[in-house]
C-alpha cells in the first residue's frame, strides 16, 4: 500500500472548517476517509460517538467500518457512526418517530410494497398500466427527492402525466400516514422536515454529531445535501469527499452540481485536490483527462501517474455486433494465454445491460467462465430456470426439483394441495415425485381429475424425451415448447410487451443453443447429453460466488469504483454510448462522465470497440462511431479501422485456451 501524499495528508488534518475534497478517480479516498476519522480520534480527542461518516451503499459503509478498526490495530473502538445516508436518516426517524407523528412500529415500505399502494390507489383514483405506475413512482421519488409536498406537485405540474402523477402522490402520502408507514424516499425527506420544523430537535442532532464525514458526494440528491446541511449548521464540522467527473447518477436524482452550491452555502469552504493516480498508466489516465476536459468543471483538476506510461489505447473497429464479441474474445483469450493470466484481470464494460445477451452467448460457446454484476445472469432469468427444469426432467425422472418447477408452469390446476398430498405418497413409497403421479395407489391419497392432471403431464414429459431422442430432436423441443403454451404464458405474466417479447427472444436463444450443442463439432451429441453439457454450466455459473476466476461483465455504471488490469469497453457507438436518450435530450456531459468512469476502471490496458453496422429494429444499420473516440489525443490511440486476419500465434492461442479452458471445466466436475 502507498504512503499518503502531500495532499491526503493536507485532508486529514484540515480541521479548522468545511472541507471539499476532489478527489479524482483511483486517488485513495477511502483512505483519506478512515485515516481522518482515526487522526479526529486520536489526536483531536474527539469521542468516537460523536463521529458520523455516511456513503451510499451497505457494503461501501462495511469496508470504511472496517477499515477504520483495523487502523487501531487490536484496540478496539467503538461508537463510530458508518452508515448508509438512508440508515442514517432511519436511525434518526427511529428516535424522534413521536416528533414526527408516527408509532413506534412504523412500517419500512420497499419498491414492491410502494407499487401495490399504487395499484391499489389506482382502483379508487384512475385504473392505469403497471408501466404507467412504475413511471409514476419514479415521479413521486424525485418530488420526495427535491423535497417536493404533494400539495407543491400538484401546483408546479404542466403536462397531464404530471397533474396524474400528483394526484397519486397526495393520495399516496395520505394513505402512507393512514398505515403508520414510510418509503424509502421518507428516510431522508422526513429528517429534512424535522429538522426544518422543530430547532430544538435539530440543536440536539448537531450536538450529537459533532464531525460529519461524507463519501461519494457528487451522488447527493436535493434532500441529502439539505441534510448535510442541517446537521453541520454554522460549525461546519464538514468534510466531503467527490469527483464531479464520476457523478453518473442524475437519472436517480443526484445533484453535482452540490460542489458548487456548497462553495455558495460555506464561503470559508477549503479545497484539496487529489490527482496522484494509484491505478491507471499515464497513457490511460491522460487519454481520460483530455476527454473529461469538454465538460465544464467546477474545479479543473488533472490526474497523473507514477505507474509508468504503459501501452495505448486501442480502438478496434468489427464489421457487425457479432464480430465485435468474437474479436474482444479471441482477444481476450489470446492476452490471457500469452501472459498466462488469471480471467478475473479481465472486465468487459458495456452501457446498458441488453448488450450483456449476445456478449454471454459468445462467452459460452467458447467455455469462457464470467460472471455478470448489476444484471442477471443468462441461466438466473426465469424463463430460463423453467425451460431447463422441463428439459431436466426429460432427462432424470428422479429431479424432484426441476418437477415442482415446471409442474405447474404453465398453470394446469396442480395446486399446492395436490402437490403436498403426491409428496407425503412419494415419501412413503420412497421414490420420486414424478414416479409417485404414475403410481395407481396414488387413488388413495388424490381424487380422479387431480391424479389425471398429474399423469397427463408425467405421460407428455415421456413422449416428448421419446421423440426427441431422433433426428427431429429440435423440432419436437420447439413444437413442446407452443404446445404446453409457454409462449403465452410468457405474454400473460410479463410486465409490458416489450418484456415478453425478450423474455421470448431468450427462450429462443435457449433453444438455438442446445441446438448447436446437439450439432457440436459434428459429434451430433443426443438430447440428453447436451443437457447434461448444459447443467455443467448451470452449475458454473451458479458457483460464481466461491469461484472467483471469471472474465467480469457489468454495466459502466456498475462498474464504479471497481478497477481491472484490462478493460474492454464495447459499443461505442452513437445512441450506444452517448445513449440515444441523452442525445436527445442534450444531456452529453453526463455519457461523457460515465466514459471517463469506464476508461479510469482499467490498470494496464484498455481496448474500445464498435462495429460498423448493428442491427436494430429488424433492419441492420449504418453505426456512427462515438463521439467520445475523436475526443482522445491521436497520439495515444491506436485504430484499427478493419478487424486484421489473426496471427499465428493468435489463431494458436486462442484454440489452445478454449481447449484447456473446456478440459479443466471438464475435469473439475466429473
Amino acid at each position: 500500500m502507498f504512503e499518503l501524499n502531500a495532499q491526503q495528508q493536507a485532508a486529514i488534518k484540515y480541521i479548522d472548517g468545511p472541507l471539499l475534497v476532489i478527489a479524482g478517480a483511483g486517488s485513495g479516498k477511502t483512505r483519506v476517509i478512515t485515516q481522518k476519522i482515526a487522526y479526529l480520534i486520536e489526536h483531536c480527542q474527539l469521542p468516537a460517538k460523536n463521529i458520523y461518516a455516511v456513503t451510499f451503499t451497505n457494503k461501501a459503509a462495511r469496508e470504511m467500518a472496517a477499515r477504520v478498526q483495523k487502523l487501531f490495530a487490536k484496540r478496539k473502538v467503538s461508537g463510530i457512526h458508518v452508515s448508509t445516508f438512508h440508515s442514517l436518516g432511519l436511525d434518526i426517524i427511529k428516535k424522534e418517530a413521536n416528533a414526527l407523528s408516527l408509532g413506534t412500529n412504523f412500517t419500512l415500505f420497499d419498491a414492491q410494497d410502494s407499487v401495490n399502494l399504487l395499484k391499489e390507489l389506482s382502483q379508487k383514483l384512475t385504473a392505469v398500466s403497471e408501466d404507467h405506475l412504475n413511471d409514476i413512482q419514479h415521479h413521486i421519488s424525485n418530488w420526495k427527492n427535491d423535497l417536493i409536498t404533494p400539495e407543491e406537485a400538484v401546483s408546479i405540474s404542466q403536462t397531464p402525466q404530471q397533474h396524474l402523477a400528483a394526484r397519486f402522490y397526495l393520495a399516496y402520502e395520505n394513505t402512507l400516514r393512514a398505515y403508520n408507514a414510510v418509503d424509502f424516499d421518507d428516510l431522508i425527506a422526513l429528517p429534512v422536515k424535522l429538522f426544518q420544523d422543530n430547532p430544538l430537535v435539530l440543536e440536539r442532532w448537531q450536538n450529537k454529531m459533532r464531525y460529519l464525514l461524507v463519501d461519494e458526494y457528487q451522488d447527493t440528491n436535493t434532500a441529502q445535501y439539505t441534510l448535510i446541511k442541517l446537521l453541520c449548521g454554522a460549525r461546519g464540522a464538514l468534510t466531503v469527499v467527490g469527483d464531479d467527473d464520476q457523478s453518473i447518477y442524475a437519472w436517480r436524482g443526484a445533484k453535482p452540481e452540490n460542489i458548487q452550491l456548497l462553495q455558495q452555502d460555506y464561503p470559508q469552504l477549503k479545497v484539496i485536490k487529489l490527482e496522484q493516480n494509484y491505478r491507471s498508466t499515464s497513457t490511460i489516465l491522460s487519454a481520460a483527462n483530455q476527454l473529461i476536459a469538454n465538460n465544464p468543471h467546477v474545479f479543473e483538476k488533472k490526474l497523473w501517474s507514477s505507474l509508468g506510461q504503459g501501452e495505448p489505447i486501442r480502438i478496434l473497429t468489427t464489421p457487425n455486433e457479432e464480430g465485435e464479441f468474437e474479436r474482444v474474445i479471441n482477444e481476450l483469450l489470446a492476452h490471457q494465454f500469452r501472459y498466462k493470466l488469471p480471467y478475473d484481470h479481465y472486465a468487459v464494460l458495456y452501457r446498458s445491460n441488453h448488450q450483456a445477451r449476445n456478449l454471454e452467448k459468445a462467452l459460452r460457446a467458447n467455455a469462457i467462465p464470467y460472471q455478470i454484476s448489476g444484471g442477471t445472469s443468462f441461466f438466473a432469468r426465469s424463463e430460463i430456470k423453467d425451460l431447463f427444469a422441463y428439459f431436466r426432467l426429460m432427462t432424470n425422472h428422479d429431479d424432484d426439483a426441476a418437477f415442482l418447477r415446471c409442474v405447474n408452469t404453465p398453470k394446469r390446476d396442480i395446486g399446492p394441495a395436490t402437490l403436498e398430498k403426491l409428496g407425503l405418497y412419494a415419501k412413503s413409497r420412497g421414490c420420486s415425485l414424478f414416479n409417485a403421479s404414475q403410481e395407481f395407489g396414488l387413488s388413495e391419497f388424490l381424487q380422479d381429475a387431480q391424479r389425471s392432471r398429474l399423469q397427463d403431464f408425467a405421460t407428455m414429459i415421456m413422449q416428448t424425451f421419446e421423440k426427441s431422442n431422433s433426428d427431429e430432436c429440435m423440432s419436437v423441443l420447439q413444437s413442446f415448447v407452443k404446445e404446453i403454451g409457454y409462449y403465452d404464458y410468457l405474454t400473460d405474466t410479463s410486465a409490458s410487451p416489450q418484456s415478453a417479447e425478450k423474455r421470448i427472444e431468450n427462450v429462443l436463444e435457449l433453444l438455438a443453443w442446445l441446438s448447436n450443442l446437439i450439432k457440436e463439432e459434428g459429434q451430433n451429441l443426443s438430447f440428453q447429453d447436451a443437457i447434461h453439457k448444459m447443467m455443467l454450466l448451470d452449475i458454473l455459473d451458479r458457483e460464481s460466488k466461491q469461484d472467483t476466476n471469471r472474465v467480469q461483465l457489468m454495466t459502466l455504471h456498475a462498474a464504479k469504483g471497481l478497477e481491472f488490469p484490462h478493460v474492454f469497453i464495447v459499443g461505442c457507438e452513437e445512441e450506444i454510448l452517448p445513449h440515444k436518450t441523452s442525445i436527445e435530450q442534450n444531456t452529453i456531459e453526463e455519457e461523457r462522465r460515465l466514459a471517463y468512469v469506464g476508461m479510469t476502471r482499467a490498470q494496464k490496458t484498455l481496448t474500445l470497440t464498435y462495429a460498423k453496422q448493428r442491427k436494430r429494429y429488424g433492419e441492420q444499420q449504418l453505426i456512427i462511431p462515438s463521439r467520445f473516440l475523436d475526443e482522445l489525443p491521436v497520439e495515444l490511440v491506436y485504430r484499427e479501422e478493419t478487424a486484421a486476419p489473426k496471427s499465428e500465434e493468435e489463431t494458436r492461442a486462442s484454440g489452445q485456451a478454449h481447449l484447456l479452458a473446456l478440459k479443466a471445466m471438464l475435469q473439475d466436475h466429473n
